[in-house]
């Protein structure tokens, strides 16, 4: 028996966790195949050590732990993988897979997309300018790679433009993205989160946005859209391929 642990970064705001418990369904219904969990990195229960502990005293032989992670940076890179580390050694008889992050896949982008449909933005006004809002991080090429995003966000449409402003990183913040806009003739503003779930940096980044002086119209959070499910489990399927390949390798030797 493998195991999905859908793994979220964890906030002390309740809406968060409530959205990734929404994400988990959404991706039981597309794998009632698998037995998915939910688990956090920090501030939320359940942590991802207590529930790899607890799937390998169910009797599971295997586990994938799939990051809800929108950018490969420091949770994703030494975080996580320190935690399996150490879960390994307290459970050798469990193989234990991370999965890549869901990171920059055009089925999210796409979801992005959706969400400002959602909010009322027709695919062909002109005037229209995106603000795609992502966390920012330590990691100047974490960052470079979330910039490019924006850009994606305009396929198929006749939006004017899009630029990705940064919650953390200074001088890449929502009112230096606006005024960015504003300058390339964009005359109706959208905010579209890239977040999975709303919390404390979203509404950082809403407030700035309200004290802009701009008129924007807000795009909800990619949430527990259908695309998030697809990408999960297709990250599920090749990291778990990963581990049935060594498993095979290790047996035959």
């Amino acid at each position: 028996m493998s195991v999905l642990i859908a793994t979220a970064h964890g906030s002390r705001d309740p809406r968060s966790a409530r959205t990734v418990h929404a994400v988990v369904d959404r991706i039981r219904l597309r794998r009632p195949d698998v037995d998915v969990r939910v688990a956090f990195l920090d501030l939320t229960e359940p942590h991802v050590d207590r529930v790899i502990d607890d799937v390998a005293l169910e009797g599971a032989d295997s586990a994938v732990v799939v990051p809800l992670l929108l950018g490969s940076a420091f949770h994703a890179r030494v975080d996580l993988p320190t935690m399996l580390d150490a879960a390994r050694l307290r459970n050798p008889g469990l193989s234990l897979a991370q999965a890549d992050v869901l990171g920059e896949d055009q089925l999210l982008v796409d979801a992005v997309r959706s969400r400002i449909f959602d909010a009322g933005v027709e695919v062909d006004d002109p005037d229209v300018g995106v603000l795609l809002a992502a966390v920012g991080s330590s990691d100047g090429a974490a960052n470079e790679r979330t910039r490019g995003i924006a850009r994606h966000v305009l396929t198929g449409t006749r939006w004017r433009e899009a630029v990705t402003c940064f919650a953390t990183v200074p001088n890449s913040g929502p009112a230096e993205a606006l005024k960015f806009l504003h300058s390339a003739g964009a005359r109706k503003m959208v905010l579209a989160p890239w977040f999975l779930a709303p919390g404390l940096l979203t509404d950082r980044v809403s407030a700035v946005v309200d004290e802009s002086g701009f008129e924007v119209v807000r795009a909800d959070v990619i949430g527990a859209h259908s695309s998030v499910a697809e990408v999960v489990s297709h990250r599920y399927d090749c990291a778990l391929t990963h581990i049935v390949t060594a498993d095979n390798d290790h047996v035959n030797r």
